[in-house]
């Protein structure tokens, strides 16, 4: 397995002594009750009062300053300790944050990984075994009765619903101004599909970017609904086209353009299918394109990060795969999506790495 630098000695050699492996093993077995508590010292404001404290607090200051009970703040306190958020100074008394509350506040990707989890995952990650054993998201039932998370998130609860987009949207949209100029500035496109197009964000974007540029969304029937509701009104709507298809569906074809396409875009949507459906749906791509047709595939492969924090949360985001979204698909390493690419009679001819959070464009012509 080929891994980029910044993974190779934290994932091929022994990082811990036994002491901190013994301490790491403790943390994962307390690991939901680790993730609550932290998710409480953030609702209720309590890593930001000691952030912003020029000495620290006592703990009868953040009774006085939360409106807890003392044994709430304790609990909480005394848990964010041992969790390591907080530090103590031994002769005041006081809390201070730790480097790792200070990150818990200030990373704009760790709030949004929070809500997405609790919102979103947890509860339903009690059904993992389920869906590893089975193929199948036994963990969505907590959201809803669908097949897949896909034809249910125009349904959601609101607050799932919210932090699932945000989710998915923080990840895409820091990317969207390098992977703009590289559609746009490197190659002809005046004619795209933005395959799996969700709300239509980055249809808005090609055509702000492009006032001669065309872009077909292709998506489930729900999903274009609500792309046609949020783009209403915006600069650039009149050119942007909803298409409704069921891509799991091998005999659903990717419509044929009159005059020819420029582009197919797929942006953090490959990795949401299996190995087999990805081929199937490359396959269909193939037919829709000629040999000017550019195919750009933006994903975040776990084995191209630059730090190693990122590596571990698309890991992490490949379980929630598994038990939510759809039962058999997964964040990819980047040999495999090659490896799946050229089985669909498509080769690539050339990568970029390192866009906005950690995205990889692969740009692939037919052979």
């Amino acid at each position: 397995m080929n891994l980029f630098p910044a993974l190779e000695s934290r994932y091929t050699k022994e990082q811990l002594s036994a002491r901190e492996a013994q301490r790491q093993a403790e943390f994962i077995a307390w690991g939901p009750i680790v993730f609550q508590a932290t998710r409480l010292m953030l609702k209720f404001g309590i890593l930001e009062m000691l952030r912003d404290s020029e000495d620290g607090l006592t703990e009868a200051e953040v009774v006085e300053k939360t409106g807890l009970t003392r044994y709430a703040v304790k609990c909480l306190l005394e848990a964010s300790l041992s969790i390591g958020t907080v530090l103590i100074d031994p002769e005041s008394d006081r809390y201070t944050i730790s480097k790792t509350g200070w990150f818990l506040l200030n990373d704009p990707a760790t709030k949004v990984n929070i809500d997405f989890n609790h919102d979103v995952n947890y509860q339903g990650f009690f059904h993992l075994e389920e869906a590893l054993k089975e193929g199948r998201p036994a963990g969505l039932k907590c959201l809803g009765d669908w097949p897949t998370l896909y034809e249910g998130l125009s349904s959601f609860p609101e607050q799932a619903k919210e932090s699932w987009l945000n989710f998915d949207h923080f990840y895409s949209d820091s990317s969207f101004p390098e992977a703009l100029r590289i559609v746009f500035a490197e190659h002809f496109v005046r004619s795209l599909y933005d395959v799996g197009g969700n709300t239509g964000k980055w249809a808005l974007q090609c055509v702000a970017y492009d006032e001669n540029a065309e872009v077909t969304i292709l998506d489930l029937p729900q999903q274009i609904k609500m792309m046609q509701e949020n783009i209403a009104g915006k600069p650039g709507a009149e050119r942007i086209k909803g298409f409704g298809i069921n891509l799991l569906d091998k005999e659903a074809s990717f419509p044929r353009r009159e005059g020819g396409l420029d582009a197919i875009w797929m942006s953090q949507f490959l990795d949401c299918f299996s190995e087999e459906e990805i081929v199937s749906i490359l396959t269909r791509a193939k037919e829709a394109m000629d040999q000017d047709t550019r195919l750009f595939i933006m994903e975040l492969f776990w084995d191209r990060q630059r730090f190693e924090p990122a590596a571990f949360c698309l890991t992490m985001t490949s379980l929630y795969f598994t038990a939510i979204a759809n039962g058999n698909s997964k964040m990819y390493h980047s040999d495999d999506m090659r490896r799946l690419i050229r089985q669909a009679g498509l080769e690539i001819e050339s990568i970029h790495d390192g866009l906005g959070q950690g995205h990889s464009i692969m740009v692939c012509k037919k052979l």
